[in-house]
């Protein structure tokens, strides 16, 4: 049974199949930020979703993908939890219920970050992992969150146990390579600029129990560049700062939750360091850490088995 899910996140809009061979291909493009800004507006996400589309559609179909469609799925909100909403995921899920009728096949929602999970699960080959309860890393430009993950029905139910007070990882590094003048969004590019550094350097984030800020990074990146720091260092302390206290975070909570696996998604969680640092974590490939739609499909796959 070949299943399509849909993605339509504050970065990226993606479409992807899972066949029932459990093979899989995921579509994806960013959406278009212009030089110097640091997202979009809700109404233009929404607009550049509804035009490319039907591109990731028609990429999937040029290959064969879209033959025998049995279900369809989108991500129709940010997280499971009550007030959960964001006007981008509209898109998705409207061009997918209209799909899903069109087809006379099920349509199933789920959240953009029980993707993220599945997706994770998924591409490292840890399927297993949506069975038993797991700690899990959600790291992105608008989240970061360390998640006590327990299975519900064919998905996942995810408690927020820990996590940044203020802004996001993917944020912080976002904002900072603004201030290097890299383009939006700055993962990549920081990443490999910090490949040119050998410091050791970082700063030790205060933490209360698994709860952190980190807006005062903010303020020590604007330090070291007004000292003349080289950005390559700048970078890279700002990664090692970030892999120090994910690594500090995920100890703490393993004292409250002793030997269960940890899960790492999110784009941030495809940065080189981080995944070094944490040699512990199950990771996706990089592919599969940023947005993508591979986990709806496969959530969705998983439905549709349920429901028959």
């Amino acid at each position: 049974m070949s299943c399509l899910g849909i993605d339509t996140s504050n970065y990226t809009t993606s479409a992807a199949v899972v066949r029932p061979d459990g093979t899989g291909r995921n579509e994806s493009r960013l959406l278009t930020v212009r030089p110097g800004e640091l997202g979009l507006r809700q109404s233009e996400a929404l607009f550049q979703h509804v035009k490319r589309l039907p591109e990731r559609f028609a990429a999937l179909e040029a290959e064969g993908w879209l033959r025998d469609l049995e279900a369809v799925g989108a991500s129709t909100r940010p997280r499971s939890v009550e007030g959960s909403y964001m006007p981008c995921f509209l898109a998705g899920e409207s061009q997918g219920r209209s799909l899903a009728h069109a087809l006379g096949v099920p349509f199933f929602a789920f959240s953009h970050q029980e993707g993220h999970i599945a997706a994770a699960c998924w591409s490292a080959g840890r399927m297993d992992l949506l069975e038993r309860p797991l700690l899990a890393w959600h790291l992105s430009g608008g989240t970061t969150e360390l998640l006590l993950v327990e299975p519900r029905g064919v998905s996942v139910e995810a408690t927020c146990i820990g996590g940044t007070t203020d802004i996001s990882a993917g944020q912080l590094i976002d904002r900072t390579g603004q201030r290097l003048g890299l383009d939006f969004p700055a993962g990549k590019a920081l990443d490999a600029l910090a490949g040119r550094s050998r410091s050791a350097e970082r700063f030790p984030v205060k933490r209360q129990g698994l709860r952190f800020s980190l807006s005062g990074m903010e303020n020590q990146v604007q330090r070291r560049l007004a000292e003349g720091s080289a950005p390559e260092d700048v970078a890279r302390f700002v990664l090692n700062t970030l892999t120090q206290l994910l690594r500090r975070v995920t100890e703490a909570a393993h004292e409250q939750y002793p030997g269960l696996p940890v899960l790492c998604s999110g784009g941030v969680a495809s940065n080189r360091l981080l995944r070094a640092g944490m040699p512990e974590a199950v990771f996706a490939p990089p592919a599969f850490s940023t947005d993508n739609a591979m986990g709806i499909a496969v959530l969705t796959q998983r439905a549709l088995e349920e429901s028959r």
